[in-house]
């Protein structure tokens, strides 16, 4: 299925950015000004398909287009 094949790269790709820059889920959490439980549920891919909004967040943390987290 395409949607759960692209939410474990989101999760994953996200997974790896925060490890880069070394935060905790909390960590990034709060720079993104997102709840805790949002990260941890879109790296695990208990999220089927998180928002656009939520995703640009995260993005705009670490720097890097949208693109970079979907591929």
């Amino acid at each position: 299925m395409v949607v759960s094949k692209r939410q474990s790269n989101i999760g994953r790709n996200i997974k790896k950015y925060r490890t880069k820059f070394k935060f905790s889920q909390d960590a990034l959490s709060k720079k993104a000004n997102l709840a805790f439980h949002t990260i941890a549920k879109i790296e695990s891919g208990s999220t089927p398909d998180p928002r656009i909004e939520t995703v640009k967040k995260i993005a705009s943390v670490f720097g890097v287009s949208l693109d970079d987290l979907m591929k």
